[in-house]
């Protein structure tokens, strides 16, 4: 039924998140969450599903490949420093629409066999666990980096699930399959996966450009390097990823050359540019002035050339103190890498 409906799986779960509870709680307790302070606000709301949906006795984990086919290769884009570097996630049109469409769908068709029943369809929108129960409920396993990891799909997809009261038969939880391998551990540019699973937010450059929304801190942005939004390089390094497949979803597909734009192009965009240039991307959500705060970054870790110093100076002045600090700092790293 669920891949009738797009979704590559489908899997059912108990409510029993104890493990991924005291996880969460030690995580939270060492402030690895940073400024995400909606991470500890909703209590055990998050690792008690039934608190959250009053009735909930089961969960339906579903995933949806997303990994754009006609995007230029990830290695490509970070080997050029004057280009963009945008997640593979969010090249594409905004997910959250398209798996709480299907999502959605999936309630409709068990509601034609089975007759009324209560739940509710979650896409990265509530306080869900997704990923525990997404294990849980056969998925995959969480790997060393902390996302989900398929045996046969690698980690390019989106998890969405829908609580129940319907006493589903449950599905067995995934094994671990990472082994010795370390590998997202080596590549991490900022050492945020500091052990395996476990993961310093406060490091990770997706972190540092989607969910900060302050200054980011100087000793870390050299290693952002030209990653604009977000990061995939625990991702693009894992080897289950072979076995990925490219995401057949027309809305994945990269919009405006979001896989391959220079980053003076996206720096000379207006703020009516963006918000015409981002409508149903996942990117709006960070504003422009973030947007221009992370482009500063990567246009100071760029090789050196007159066009870019061109570019930062057009905004030297903006009227936001964030935007002029990062520009300022990006200005002073291009007159150094010009001297080298």
């Amino acid at each position: 039924m669920g891949k009738e409906l797009g979704f590559q799986q489908v899997g059912v779960t108990d409510v029993d998140l104890k493990d991924a509870e005291l996880r969460l709680l030690n995580w939270l307790e060492h402030q690895r969450h940073g400024e995400m302070d909606y991470m500890a606000k909703h209590g055990t709301r998050r690792t008690r599903p039934a608190e959250l949906v009053p009735g909930t006795i089961r969960v339906i984990s579903a995933r949806l490949d997303y990994f754009p086919d006609a995007a230029i290769p990830i290695a490509d884009v970070l080997a050029d420093s004057h280009q963009a570097f945008v997640s593979r996630y969010a090249v594409g049109r905004d997910y959250h629409k398209v798996m709480r469409r299907r999502l959605q769908q999936l309630v409709d068709r068990i509601h034609a066999q089975v007759g009324p029943f209560g739940y509710r369809v979650f896409t990265d929108s509530a306080p869900v666990m997704e990923r525990a129960l997404a294990q849980k409920a056969g998925l995959g396993w969480i790997g060393k980096h902390t996302n989900l990891i398929n045996k046969h799909a690698g980690s390019w997809f989106f998890l969405g699930e829908i609580y129940t009261d319907l006493p589903l038969p449950t599905d067995d939880p995934g094994s671990p399959h990472c082994g010795r391998c370390r590998a997202c551990l080596d590549v991490c540019p900022t050492g945020a996966i500091f052990e395996p699973y476990q993961l310093d937010a406060r490091l990770c450059i997706s972190y540092l450009t989607i969910e900060l929304r302050t200054s980011i801190p100087e000793p870390l942005r050299t290693s952002i390097g030209n990653r604009i939004f977000g990061c995939d390089d625990c991702q693009w390094i894992c080897p289950w990823n072979r076995f990925a497949q490219p995401s057949c979803e027309s809305d994945f597909a990269p919009r405006h050359h979001l896989d391959r734009a220079r980053l003076i192009d996206l720096f000379a965009w207006s703020e009516a540019d963006f918000l015409r240039n981002t409508e149903g991307s996942a990117i709006r959500r960070i504003g422009y002035e973030c947007w221009l705060r992370n482009l500063a970054v990567a246009l100071g870790n760029a090789d050196f050339r007159e066009d870019v110093v061109a570019a930062l100076r057009t905004r030297i002045d903006h009227p936001s103190a964030l935007v002029r600090e990062h520009v300022q700092w990006a200005l002073e790293r291009q007159q150094e890498r010009g001297q080298d």
